[in-house]
Formats: C-alpha cells, structure tokens, sequence
C-alpha cells in the first residue's frame, strides 16, 4: 500500500491528508509544531494517524510520496534528505489535482493575487459557474476535492506552492507582476524567485491562456525563455504593446479574440492602479471563460474586495483608518500609499523579509506626515528613515501604534496599516495584526 507522508498539519496538511485518506492511502500526518484544535479533531474523526511537536525521521522516511505545506522550504534538512533518497515531494495542488478534471484558473504575482483570485471567484459564481475557491486562500483544494466536485478552481499560487508542482497545468493563469519577495526563502537570490513565479505557465499547451502585464519589466524578460505554448495575453494602464485590455479615457477595453467589452472605469468598485490591473486581469479571463458583459460589468462593480486589503475600517473625528495588513512586502505598500489621496500617517514594521525600502521613499516623503513603527526589531527601518522624516515614533504593541499614529495624525489625514513586513514577530499572522488593528481603532 502506498505510504503518504504529510508534512505540516495546517488547512493545507489536513486536507491533503484526508483527501489521501479517501484515495486509499496509508496516511501519516507530522508537523514540528502544535496542531490546531480543530484540525486536531479532524484528523481524529478521519482516523489518520498523526504526530505534532516534531518529526519522528524514519517514518518520515518510509514514504512513498510525501506532501509538503507550502511553509516549509525545500532546503529543511528532512525534505532535503526525503529529496536524497529519492522520494517525490510535491504540493498539494499537485496531488489533488490528480482527482479532479475541473478547468484550473491559477493567479500567481508579488501582489493583488488574493484580490484579483476573489474577484475572479466572485465573477464566476454570480455568473452561476460551479466554482471552488483555494489554494494560497480559503480552504484548501486538497480538502474541496475530497468533499466536493467543482467544474472550476480558481487557485491563488504562491511561489512556494508553486516550487513543488511539476506536472500540473493550468488551463488559464494568470501572472500580476513579480517584485522581490520573500528573499530570505530564496538565498537572497531575485532569479530563484523568479523562476518558481514563472512555474505558472509550465507544461501550458496552445488551448491554454497565459495572461501576465504587459510592463513587467521581469516578466518581458522571462517570457522569451518560457518554453510552455499557452495564448499570450497582456494588460496595461494604457494601450501599448499586445496590450488587449487597457484604460482608454475613463473607460476599461478588454478585447478577446470573440469579444470587445466595455466600461466605465468609474464603475469598478476597487480603486487604484494596481486594482485596475486585477480587475482587467479578472475580466480577460472571465471573457475568455464566456462570461456575459452584462455578468462581467455587474460584478466588476459590485465585488467587496479583500478583508486587510485596504479596508477601510472607520473614521474617527475626521481622520481614516485604513487597514492594509496584508501588505507583508515593500511593493504592496508602495501601491497603498499610490493610492492615498489625503495625508497619510503609515505604521510600519514586523519581520523583515530582505527589504528594500528605497522603492517607497519618494512617495513616503511625498504623502507621509509621520512614521510609527511597530516591530520587536525597528533599528533597519531607522537607519532607513531617520533624518528622511520628522516626525518618527517606536510602538511595542498594535494600541501603542494606533495610539501614536492618530495623536500624530491631523483632521482629514488617513492613518494607514501597510507594514512591508511579515508580523511573525508580534502577531500570529497578518489577519491577527489586521485584526487587531480594527480592534483598537473601534476603542478609539
């Protein structure tokens, strides 16, 4: 019997684990941390056999395949060892897309691939498609394989998903921008980066879309060593290039090969630059799938976004709280802060992921009135701004921040949450610091 090794016991792990469980596999599931109640339960109910607080190495091992959380790099000396020995380490999207013939619709990018993953997922039930939505957001595939039967995924890849997927297709993806990201993951080297974002297009055939930025200055340069045959097809701010949707006046043109659609900018419902490119990248695909104009126009203007995606959390005596903690990187912010139409007071800080915060530094000293920085380590961030800013304060906890950042903010000011970083150092993850944002604004 074939011996399935799950690595890691979070939404990913477990559902992996009990779509193996179902497939007939004997399953073991390891994780070196604690598990969750609730997946801890779970796997009990499936009766799969697990271990937490560590990996016992030899059953490990004895795998026939092992299935790796995105979480743990390639380099850990187990899966390197797994690797060694020869035993074949994939992703869950690899695995469950095994048990599935649904069309994949797979968005991968530094930035916008939650939103723009949502805002297809939106597009595409309102327009009552049989749709699941996983991947790097929701629930997992692996799980939605084992307990439903969707004609369509929309995935969100990440690059470490996408690290461990070798002969998995999608049948349209869709590639936002590449910036560096995550450098600490990748030695510190952009082109290892790189080439698990391009992943993303492998094994592509002619009857597949490949859909990617037209301006992407790395990306038009990685497109002429792709060796996969999927339709190319661009988007842009304006009509440049093979562009074929872009901005013309205050309107949006998306022109497929079978359609031309149209509207009005002012309808979408998200705002900014980079939300234009979602939303253009949402509809190429969303034509290409045959979705009415009437469908595509009416969810384009009435999608919610994403929670701690510059989420407008409230007003207090005219100054407002903006809430973008999912901003874990120096180019998220910097299309945060683009899109500010007021002063901004900008909390900062967490874990540092190899960042360069040179990209940010015209618009910060442009739009920015104050910094508050809120990290266990704040020293780069000060060696960085210090004597670039005046007004420059230290907060030790998310209601120090909020304290700080609206005493210093002035009326019709917004105090914006995009910190650049990853928040493992105070917070359990960016939702428990998005999270606890809101929190503490709401007691202002």
């Amino acid at each position: 019997m074939n011996r399935m090794i799950i690595l890691g016991g979070g939404e990913s792990g477990v559902g992996s684990a009990i779509l193996a469980k179902k497939k007939g596999f004997d399953v073991f599931l390891s994780d070196s941390g604690a598990l969750q109640d609730k997946y801890r339960a779970e796997l009990e109910q499936y009766g799969i056999p697990y271990e937490e607080k560590g990996h016992t190495e030899e059953l490990v091992l004895a795998a026939t395949e092992i299935i790796k959380s995105p979480g743990i790099p390639n380099y850990t000396p187990l899966v390197r060892k797994a690797m060694e020995k020869g035993i074949p380490v994939l992703s869950e999207m690899e695995f469950a897309k095994r048990y599935t013939s649904a069309k994949m619709i797979c968005i991968t990018g530094s930035n916008g691939k939650t939103t723009t993953a949502s805002m297809l997922y939106h597009i595409l039930k309102s327009a009552g498609l049989n749709v699941g939505l996983g991947g790097n957001i929701g629930r997992s595939f692996a799980r939605q394989a084992a307990e439903e039967n969707h004609d369509y995924y929309v995935l969100e890849l990440s690059s470490f998903q996408l690290e461990n997927m070798y002969s998995f297709k999608a049948d349209i993806a869709i590639l936002l921008n590449i910036t560096p990201d995550h450098l600490d993951r990748y030695d510190h080297d952009i082109q290892k980066y790189i080439d698990a974002k391009m992943r993303i297009a492998q094994n592509q055939t002619e009857t597949d879309a490949f859909i990617f930025w037209e301006e992407d200055p790395i990306v038009s340069k990685e497109i002429e060593k792709l060796a996969s045959s999927g339709k190319r097809y661009t988007f842009a701010e304006h009509k440049v290039g093979n562009a074929i949707a872009y901005l013309n006046h205050h309107e949006i043109d998306i022109n497929t090969p079978d359609s031309t659609f149209v509207m009005e900018q002012d309808l979408l419902a998200l705002e900014g630059l980079h939300n234009l490119y979602n939303s253009l990248a949402s509809g190429i695909a969303a034509k290409l799938l045959d979705i009415t104009d009437e469908n595509l126009r009416q969810s384009l203007s009435d999608f919610q976004g994403v929670e701690h995606r510059l989420e407008k959390v409230a007003k207090v005596r005219s100054v407002q709280f903006i809430n973008d903690s999912k901003a874990t990187n120096v180019n998220s912010c910097w299309y945060a802060l683009q899109s500010m139409k007021t002063k901004v007071v900008l909390i900062l800080g967490g874990t540092d992921k190899g960042n360069d915060y040179g990209e940010i530094e015209q618009l910060v000293k442009d739009k920015v009135r104050a910094l508050v920085f809120l990290g266990v380590d704040n020293s780069k961030l000060h060696r960085f701004f210090n004597g670039k800013m005046e007004k420059i304060e230290d907060a030790s906890s998310m209601k120090d921040a909020v304290q700080k950042a609206y005493g210093l903010a002035r009326e019709g000011d917004t105090v914006l949450l995009s910190p650049c970083c990853a928040s493992f150092d105070l917070f359990e993850n960016y939702e428990d610091r998005g999270n606890q944002f809101k929190e503490c604004v709401r007691k202002l």
